[in-house]
C-alpha cells in the first residue's frame, strides 16, 4: 500500500458541513486534529488534504500510530 492509496482512502471519510456563517468546515473522524475551514467544499477539501498529509508526516517522524483507514496499515509499514 501507498500513501496516496491511505490519503485517498482517508479523504473519502472526510465529512463537511456548512457553518452558521457560510463557511464550510470539514474534518475526518478517527483523525485527531485534522479538520479545515474554508469558503467552498473544494477549498475545503484541498485544505483538508494538506493539513492530513503534514499530520501524517508528523505522526510517522515521530513515531506515532496512524489509524488503519480501508484495511490498510502504515503502521505495519513504519515499523
Amino acid at each position: 500500500m501507498t500513501l496516496s492509496s491511505y490519503i485517498k482512502a482517508a479523504m473519502r471519510q472526510a465529512q463537511f458541513e456548512t457553518l452558521p456563517d457560510g463557511t464550510v468546515y470539514g474534518h475526518i473522524e478517527g483523525f485527531e486534529g485534522v479538520w479545515a475551514s474554508a469558503r467552498s467544499v473544494a477549498a475545503c477539501r484541498r485544505e483538508l488534504q494538506e493539513v492530513l498529509e503534514e499530520w501524517m508526516l508528523f505522526r510517522l517522524k515521530h513515531h506515532l500510530p496512524l489509524p488503519v483507514v480501508a484495511k490498510i496499515d502504515l503502521n505495519q509499514i513504519a515499523a
